[in-house]
């Protein structure tokens, strides 16, 4: 196993055999990071086998799994937390060494400490071909690319995103989260306040706080982020079908159902302007009745319709979800070009991976399996069956009262405590 020294933190290498997990220790490294997918090739020894090799060696392990064509900033990030948080030298590896090292080259360039045309020289003097990261960066330099700042939110397993103009500094903060928890119903702004803060380390100006779709696993922090920044909110047009049909459920006739509660409803093909950068919407309904996907420059934020690769679709069986409209709407999303950049609402975290929000059309069309070979018939009856055996989101009746009024919480009663409302027996048929 030829391996090559980076720095005192990290070093690279090709593909070790799992015998070599403990010579590895031996060598004294603490962590060993797997950038390989499963299945890249014949005899690979895989993710669950290195993670046993590495227990029974008494190291640490993660994967990070990335082709040359996928890897994204959420992905440079996983790799660099994976490395200062080790608690000492990491070995990472691929095939070759190669992609190990482009992570690496591009949080160096990401973060200031090498230049983006001195790259190639970088990898040569180490004996890489790094013409790889030399074109990812050079893609990040497109005009219309906004820069974009996942933040997750393990609680729920949403992404938070604040989408920037580099040249105006203008930004959109989309599907902001109020910490709730439902064992205590405490609330806390824990996660707004980091995204102000790092809008504020970058001297960004919000001029937008986005919603795709009332959730109904979190909270929404729109309202509470409006009132510390004055920034106007918008969502789907369609809300107000979603307040009429949960007014009901919730017995709340003093619901005002006109989607006053934001400053803008969105209507599909609606057109705005984030600093220099061009932006639509598109009506992307099938999860709930009021679904939108932002496509700002080259990203597009669609929610709750696809995920991961490997983690497929959205389920579909809320009150006024549709499988057959979410399939629509999956292929108007795979529709634009094949190096859009799409950034999905949650990540479950499969096998217990790092959490990953960003994608391509291109890498969808090809690796995602409910839409690889597909066609509606087959999506809506896969879907269907295995909504059938989901539980309701726990916060559901929680939070969907909280989020058809833009985030609001309810009002304080005469004690000056603040109280959430929950029918029983409102969500017939659903599973415990």
């Amino acid at each position: 196993m030829a391996t090559v020294r980076i720095s005192d933190r990290l070093t690279i290498g090709g593909q070790p055999s799992l015998a070599e997990f403990a010579q590895l220790a031996a060598e004294g490294f603490a962590t060993v990071v797997n950038n390989r997918p499963d299945g890249e090739e014949a005899g690979q020894p895989g993710t669950e086998a290195e993670a046993s090799a590495a227990a029974e060696a008494g190291i640490a392990y993660a994967h990070i799994p990335v082709t040359g064509a996928t890897i994204t900033e959420a992905a440079v990030r996983a790799f660099q937390t994976a490395v200062a948080s080790a608690h000492g030298p990491v070995f990472a590896h691929c095939k070759s060494g190669t992609r190990a090292l482009t992570l690496h080259a591009l949080g160096e360039v990401l973060d200031g400490r090498l230049e983006a045309a001195d790259v190639r020289a970088f990898g040569e003097r180490l004996g890489f071909d790094l013409k790889g990261a030399q074109a990812w960066l050079a893609a990040r330099a497109v005009p219309a690319r906004p820069e974009v700042k996942g933040f997750y939110e393990p609680r729920s397993g949403s992404i938070q995103y604040v989408v920037s103009d580099p040249t105006t500094k203008s930004c959109a903060i989309i599907d902001p989260v109020l910490d709730y928890d439902e064992k205590s119903g405490a609330t806390s702004t824990a996660s707004a306040d980091a995204i102000l803060s790092h809008v504020a380390e970058q001297g960004l100006t919000i001029a937008w706080i986005l919603d795709t779709h009332p959730h109904a696993d979190h909270f929404s922090a729109a309202h509470y982020l409006k009132q510390k920044t004055g920034a106007p909110t918008g969502i789907g047009a369609h809300v107000v079908e979603v307040q009429k049909l949960w007014q009901k459920l919730y017995n709340w006739p003093a619901l005002p159902t006109d989607g006053s509660q934001w400053d803008r409803l969105f209507a599909h093909g609606d057109r705005f302007k984030l600093g220099s950068i061009d932006a639509h919407v598109l009506f992307s309904p099938g999860h709930t009745l009021a679904s939108i996907t932002y496509v700002i420059g080259d990203a597009a934020f669609i929610h709750d319709t696809l995920f991961m690769p490997d983690s497929g679709s959205a389920r579909a069986d809320f009150p006024g979800g549709s499988a057959k409209a979410l399939w629509a709407s999956i292929q108007g999303i795979l529709a634009m070009p094949d190096e859009t950049r799409l950034f999905t609402g949650h990540d479950y975290r499969p096998g217990g991976r790092e959490p990953r929000w960003e994608s391509t059309v291109a890498e969808q069309r090809r690796a995602n399996p409910h839409v690889a070979g597909m066609d509606e018939a087959a999506y809506v009856a896969l879907r269907e069956a295995r909504d059938k055996t989901l539980p309701m989101p726990k916060l559901i009746l929680h939070a969907l009262q909280v989020n058809i009024r833009g985030g609001r919480l309810p009002e304080p009663e005469d004690n000056g405590r603040r109280y959430l409302r929950i029918p029983l027996d409102a969500l017939e048929g659903a599973v415990w």
